[in-house]
C-alpha cells in the first residue's frame, strides 16, 4: 500500500542539501525550460489548409489514421501522468518531480496541438474512437490507466517499473518514436503540411526529454536492484508483441478500400523500426546492470549532450 505524507517536518532546499543541479532530472529541466515553451497557436496552418484539398484519398486517409492515434495517445499519456509524479513526491525525490512539472505541461500541449490541428485544417467534427484497433486499445485503455494507477495505491519497485516501462519504454520509446518516423515519411520532408511537420518537430524534441527521463530512471532502478530486471524484461516482452501487433489493427479494411499491399509504408517496415528502437532502449538497460552508479549517470549525461548537438543541428 502507497503511503502518502500527511504533514512535513523539512524542506529540501533549506537543507545543506539544497538541489542538485548537475543531476539529469534537472538537466532535463533546464532544457524544458529552453526549449519547451514553444505555443501550438504559435504555428501556422495557412499552407496546410491549402494542402488539405490537393491531397489524394491515400494520403489522406494514412495522415488522418496516424494523427487519430496521436491525437488519442496524447490526452491519454496527460491523463495517466499523475500517479507517477504523485509517486515520485511521495519518495521525496525533489529533483525529478520538478522535472516532472515540465514533462506534464508539455504533454498537455501536445494534446492542442493535435486538436487545434484537426479542427482547423481537415475541419474533422465526427467521432474518430472506430479509428483506434483492438491493440492501440489494449495499450492506451487498459494497460497504460492500469500501470499508472496501481502506482497510487502501490509503492514497490515492480509496480514502478511497469509504470515506467509502459509509460516511458513502450507508448513513448517504441510507439510514438515508430510514429515520428512514420510521419516523416509519409509528409516527405516537409513537402506538404508544413505547419503539422512544424508541430511534429517540437513534440518530438520535447519527447526525447521524457523518453530520457523514463529510460534514466528505469536505468537507476536496475541499477540499485539487479534482482528487478526479470520483472522489468517480463513487462517490456509482454507489451511488446503487442506495440508491434499495432501496425496491423486495421489492415483489413484499409486493403479493402485500396487494395492489397497498397500503404505509404509497408507493415513490415513499421514493424521493424519499431524492434530498432525497442532493442536500442532495452540495450542502454542492460548495460545498467553491470555499470557502477558513476559509470552509469556518465552515460546518460553524454547522451543528454548529444541530444542537444543534434537538436542543434536540427535548428
Amino acid at each position: 500500500m502507497a503511503s502518502v505524507q500527511q504533514k512535513r517536518e523539512t524542506y529540501t532546499t533549506i537543507s545543506p542539501r539544497g538541489l542538485d543541479f548537475n543531476s539529469i532530472p534537472m538537466r532535463l529541466f533546464q532544457k524544458a525550460k529552453k526549449l519547451g515553451t514553444w505555443d501550438p497557436f504559435d504555428i501556422d496552418f495557412s499552407q496546410d489548409k491549402l494542402d488539405w484539398p490537393t491531397l489524394d484519398e491515400l494520403h489522406v486517409e494514412n495522415i488522418l489514421a496516424l494523427s487519430t492515434l496521436f491525437q488519442a495517445g496524447e490526452e491519454g499519456v496527460t491523463l495517466d501522468l499523475l500517479p507517477l509524479i504523485m509517486r515520485v513526491a511521495n519518495n521525496g525525490w525533489l529533483e525529478e518531480e520538478i522535472y516532472l512539472t515540465s514533462f506534464l505541461w508539455e504533454e498537455a500541449k501536445h494534446t492542442e496541438f493535435f486538436r487545434r490541428w484537426f479542427t482547423e485544417v481537415p475541419q474533422v467534427t465526427t467521432d474518430l474512437h472506430e479509428r483506434l484497433g483492438p491493440n492501440y486499445r489494449r495499450i492506451f485503455f487498459e494497460e497504460l490507466p492500469a500501470s499508472m494507477n496501481r502506482l497510487l495505491t502501490d509503492d514497490s519497485r515492480e509496480a514502478l517499473v511497469h509504470a515506467l516501462v509502459t509509460y516511458n519504454m513502450v507508448v513513448e520509446g517504441t510507439l510514438a518514436e515508430t510514429g515520428y518516423w512514420s510521419y516523416s515519411r509519409m509528409l516527405e520532408r516537409d513537402r506538404y503540411l508544413p505547419g503539422l511537420a512544424k508541430g511534429l518537430r517540437l513534440i518530438k524534441r520535447d519527447e526525447s526529454r521524457h523518453i530520457r527521463f523514463g529510460i534514466y530512471m528505469l536505468q537507476r532502478l536496475v541499477n540499485e536492484d539487479p534482482g528487478i530486471w526479470d520483472t522489468l524484461q517480463a513487462k517490456m516482452f509482454e507489451l511488446l508483441p503487442i506495440a508491434i501487433a499495432m501496425s496491423t489493427d486495421n489492415q483489413e479494411n484499409f486493403e479493402g478500400k485500396f487494395g492489397e499491399g497498397n500503404f505509404l509504408i509497408p507493415p513490415e517496415e513499421t514493424q521493424n523500426y519499431m524492434q530498432s528502437q525497442f532493442q536500442k532502449r532495452l540495450n542502454a538497460l542492460m548495460r545498467a546492470r553491470e555499470q557502477t552508479r558513476d559509470e552509469l549517470e556518465q552515460e546518460v549525461a553524454a547522451a543528454i549532450e548529444e541530444d542537444e548537438r543534434a537538436e542543434v543541428t536540427a535548428e
